[in-house]
């Protein structure tokens, strides 16, 4: 699987799209990710675990405590998907505008 297929992998889960969302304001803890999305520690622990291994999020040890792990988001893979997404973008409006531009010479002609 590449990078991009993995970012979407990831991505196609509600849950972790909403994990995303939040890790957007800053980084933050499993526990309160969990909260956030009500769900137990286990659960977010698994969503997390893909995330992490999709490289969208990383995790890194706290100031204060060592065992606390704070979880925040990777900008490359994002970078990646955006350019991706803008190569699609640009595809279909490429597309369009040959459309456009052949409705409206065979318009003139009637």
């Amino acid at each position: 699987m590449n990078d991009l297929d993995a970012t979407l992998a990831a991505l196609a889960d509600p849950t972790r799209r909403k994990v995303v969302d939040l890790l957007r304001a800053g980084p933050r803890p499993a526990g309160e990710l969990a909260a956030e999305a009500a769900m137990s520690a286990p659960a977010m622990s698994r969503h997390l675990r893909v995330l992490r291994s999709s490289g969208l999020v990383e995790a890194e040890s706290g100031d204060d405590d060592a065992r606390l792990r704070l979880y925040r988001l990777r900008p490359e893979r994002f970078v990646a998907l955006q350019a991706w997404l803008d190569q699609v973008q640009a595809f279909w409006g490429e597309q369009l505008g040959a459309f456009k531009a052949h409705a409206e010479r065979t318009r003139r002609r009637k």
